[in-house]
Formats: C-alpha cells, structure tokens, sequence
C-alpha cells in the first residue's frame, strides 16, 4: 500500500494581519500622509479591522480579475494604507509579490522586470505611463492606483468593487517552501537579483525580529524604509508612514520627523545611517530630545560611530540603538547594541580592526571560510578558519534563502550545501570573529584591494583615516590589473574648504596613513564631492564607480 507523504500545515505570512485583527481590531494599524499644510504633515488613520478588510476586499477582488495562486506581479505603489492592504491582499491569494526599488534607474529596472517576467502589474499612475512608454511587461493584467488613462486595466476602486460583490475571507493554504515573493537586492554592486523568498521565511523573520529586538504588540514604528513596515502588522504594531522620499533618505526633512516621532510617541525607528546621521545632527544641534523612543534600529551599512552617538544623546537613558547586520538573501544574521560599543571597540575600529557587528541572531550559525571567488559546491571544498582569521562570512538560518530568480551563476557562486542537505549563504562580505564570538566586519569581498604587498579590505581601512575631524568619509579602491591593483583612497569632506586647507588635509590623511602599518603604502589620495551611494539607503559607497573614475584622473 502506498502511503502519501504528509502535507505541511499551511504557512501564510497574511495569516498574521487577519489574527491582529481579530485581537485589536479597534487599534490604530496605521497612520499614513496626506500632504504637508502649513509645515504640518496631514494624517489619516486606519484600524486593523479597516486594515483587514481593505485586504480582503482587494483579494477577492483579485481573485474575481485573475490574480491568484502564483501569480507573479510587480507592484509599485506609493507607502500608505494601499500600499499595505494591497501587499497583502496578495499574499492572501497566493499570488507572488514582485518588489523592485523604483529608484535604480531605467535600464536596471527593465533588466529586473525583463527577469521577473511578471504576470500582474499593479502601480500607482507614474508607473503605469513608465511601463506604457518603455514597454515593460506589456501584455499583463494591470491594477492602478489612480486614473487608467486609456491603458486597460482596472484601477483600485474598481478592484474593491469587484471584491465586494462577494463576502468572506480570503486565505490560502500555501505551504512552507512555496514561493512567497520576489525581492530584489539593492543593486550596490550590479544589477539587482531576485531574491527567492519561501512563505517560511517571513514568519522566521517576524520571529527572529521580535526575539532579537524585544518588540512588543502596541508599539508604534516609523520604518523609513517601505518594505520593512510590512512586518508591523504581523508583529501588532502601529505604522507611521514618515512623508519623505524613501528613494532619497539622506535628504530627509529631520523636522518633520521629529514632528511625527512627537505627535505619535513613536517608539521605534527604523533607518539607515544616510537618514539617521541627518536626523542625529539635527537632534544634537537643536538640542532635542525623543523620549518615547525605546529602540532604534540601522541597516543597510554600517553605522558610523558618530552617528550613534549623536542618536544616544536624544534618546532616554535606557533606550537603545542597535545595528543589525543581514542581506536580502539572510536577514537578520547578527545584531549589535551601541552599549556594547564602548570606547575599547571604537579604539580597535580607528585602528583598522574592522566594525564590531555583534553576535549572531538566534538560531543562525556563522562560519568564516577562506576567501575565494569561485563557487563551492559543499563544504569539504573548503575549511573553517579559526577565530581572528578574516575571511567569507557563510550562514545558515531559517530566513536563508536558497536561490536567484533566473539567475542560476549567480545560485551557484552564492550558495553552499552542507552533508545535512542545508543550504548556506555566502554573504559576500570578509569578517572574522574575536575570542568573545563577536563578529568584526572588514569589507565587501568583491571590492578588497589585492597587489604583491598583500590584501586590504575597505571598512578596515577607511577607519583609520575617518577619525580625520574634517572627513565625511573615506572609500579605498582598487585600480591596475587584478593582484596588482595600486590602492588609492577617495575623500569626501564635510564642507569645501580652500586650497591650502585642502593641501593641509592631504597631508594630514598622508601621514595618518604613513603611522599604520596596514597604510603605509597607500599614497595616491584624491578628493571627490559627494561620493556615489545605493538607493536604497544612501548609505552603501558605490566604490565600482569610484574605482573607474579615480582610473581616469589617475591615467
């Protein structure tokens, strides 16, 4: 007799809104922007029980037109009360959310919707007449958030309708492993991948989160960044759309934050360092403090320490500002809070040890393997390093991805399998942890600079010339042939100074250089105005660019 292997229970991360809903419905979901009036931002509100509905109205509306189980579909809506209702209206139907960050230019995104091959596009007005105009996705079912303008389709009111003709709740019984979305990286370092996300890795998340930072129901968020407010609902917590660019977030009005972290008695932030440093100097030179901030968290690069400081300064004493590191493709992988930074570890930072990233988030396991660009099959092709030895960070965990959306080189030079079946994820990044299992952070692999004297690696070298009073930052690059590249350090100032104090930097950061040993050979320095970062944070150096233009001033 043949037994059949039994099914998973159902795993859908839309489960969590409906189960918030039922236990605070009255509670206020979140507060989204209307427009500024007389230098004050306009909110409206909605409940979780509004939140809920709004959802299943657009779910089974998107059942009723076609989107459903697989479905795969790019959407591009502005953060707000639909841009949430609709993502998980999505998830509801089993339908497979695409999320590209509108910021990355032309031709990247019509490489990642060329890829996405998206079967579904749902997006505000803007999009639509971008897609009608470049001729992406062109024969798909279409849903906008405004006027349709004569391109078919149906906008979102309609949708509504359609989903209102019919009553009940909409829930799939997806499964674990079942693709869940389609979330595209950053883009730092070339064209964005799709990153496969499983159903099981949403919930792993919100989990790990929750465990990881303390977070309890009845808080209230302002996540800067879109997609990480999709977690708030799931976690019980009340979102507050910040009115801001979230394509620029270093140019954020800090007022008007500091506006709605008041008005809301905001207790969590989440940022990047870009959008935090001009929030933390704002704070520092008007003197405010935020005292219903309990918690604030940094991702997307490493925070420098100035930035912490000024943070800690507005906050409550037992508040806390943490800087979690991860991907894409693994997050969260480790955390570190800024009481554990104390003036011992920014010593070995300046020094050129590299940027104490914290331990590893439970229940991740971390490895440091040597350092190689090519693939790895399994783990007997390499070996682990032993502690204080740099190398690849690799990590397995339950938000591990295992793979590229029709990427399938990339798969394979990101992806190792263990003798259990599991599959690790190779950050891309070179660290190394100390004799208190903390992992240190020194660079991205791809952008170490290797010639005849031996390697160095960017975050532990620019650290060193940071502490410079003058310096906004500092990128290294590589230029020359590869292993025999000549180091050359990029400079961003804090303001534009004249000639001879230009000349007197120089020969300051020269001399910083020639006092360690890690350095000391490093003598070509050019000064850049505003060095080229992600969109996604503003944060990340696009040192790529910056190693083709110091080439070129250097030819």
């Amino acid at each position: 007799m043949t037994v059949e292997p039994k099914q998973a229970e159902p795993c859908n991360i839309a489960a969590t809104l409906v189960s918030q809903a039922e236990r605070q419905g009255d509670n206020i979901a979140i507060h989204y922007p209307l427009g500024k009036r007389a230098k004050q931002v306009q909110y409206a509100s909605a409940s979780y029980a509004v939140l809920n509905e709004l959802s299943d109205d657009y779910a089974r509306g998107l059942i009723e037109y076609g989107i459903g189980r697989g479905i795969r579909t790019a959407l591009m809506l502005s953060p707000g009360l639909d841009f949430f209702a609709m993502f998980f209206a999505l998830f509801k139907v089993g339908a497979v959310p695409v999320l590209i960050d509108p910021g990355i230019g032309i031709k990247p995104l019509k490489t990642c919707l060329t890829e996405a091959q998206p079967e579904a596009f749902i997006g505000v007005t803007k999009a639509q007449v971008a897609r009608k105009l470049l001729g992406w996705a062109p024969h798909v079912k279409l849903v906008t958030s405004g006027p349709k303008l004569g391109w078919g389709g149906l906008n979102t009111k309609q949708l509504r309708k359609l989903g209102q003709k019919t009553s009940g709740a909409v829930l799939a019984d997806t499964q674990p492993d079942e693709m869940a979305a389609l979330l595209f990286t950053s883009g730092s370092t070339g064209i964005p991948k799709g990153v496969v996300y499983r159903h099981r890795h949403f919930i792993s998340q919100v989990e790990m989160l929750q465990s990881a930072f303390d977070i309890c129901p009845g808080e209230v968020d302002l996540p800067t960044f879109p997609p990480f407010a999709l977690f708030d609902p799931a976690m019980g917590m009340t979102t507050v759309v910040p009115l801001m660019d979230p394509t620029r977030p270093a140019t954020v009005d800090p007022d008007l934050l500091v506006q709605t972290i008041n008005r809301f008695a905001v207790t969590n932030i989440f940022g990047s360092p870009a959008l935090l440093n001009t929030l933390g100097r704002h704070t520092e030179s008007e003197n405010i403090s935020l005292p219903s901030v309990r918690r604030v968290i940094s991702a997307g690069a490493a925070m420098p320490m100035s930035t912490l400081r000024r943070l800690q300064k507005a906050l409550s004493t037992d508040a806390e500002v943490f800087t979690p590191y991860g991907a894409t493709e693994c997050l969260p992988v480790a955390s570190v809070s800024g009481k554990e930074l104390n003036a011992e570890v920014e010593q070995r930072t300046a020094s050129g040890e590299g940027i104490c990233i914290g331990r590893p988030v439970a229940p991740n396991n971390l490895r440091i393997i040597p350092i190689t660009d090519s693939g790895l099959e399994s783990f007997e092709d390499t070996v682990d390093l032993p502690v204080g030895i740099s190398g690849e960070i690799v990590v397995h965990g339950p938000t591990s991805t295992d793979r590229y959306w029709s990427r399938s080189e990339q798969t394979r030079l990101a992806k190792i399998m263990d003798a259990e079946g599991n599959i690790w994820h190779r950050m891309g990044d070179v660290g190394y942890f100390d004799t208190e299992g903390r992992l240190w952070y020194c660079g991205r692999k791809s952008q170490r600079v290797v010639n005849e004297h031996g390697t160095l690696f960017t975050d532990q070298i620019e650290a060193i010339f940071n502490v410079h009073p003058e310096v906004a930052r500092t990128a290294l690059v590589g230029i020359g042939t590869d292993g025999r590249q000549t180091p050359v350090l990029c400079v961003e100032l804090l303001d534009k100074p004249g000639k001879h104090r230009r000349q007197r930097i120089r020969t300051d950061l020269l001399q910083i250089g020639r006092n360690n040993t890690a350095t000391k050979l490093i003598q070509q320095l050019l000064f850049h105005k505003a060095f080229p970062v992600d969109i996604r944070h503003n944060a990340k150096i696009g040192r790529e660019k910056l190693a083709m233009w110091a080439a070129k001033k250097l030819a």
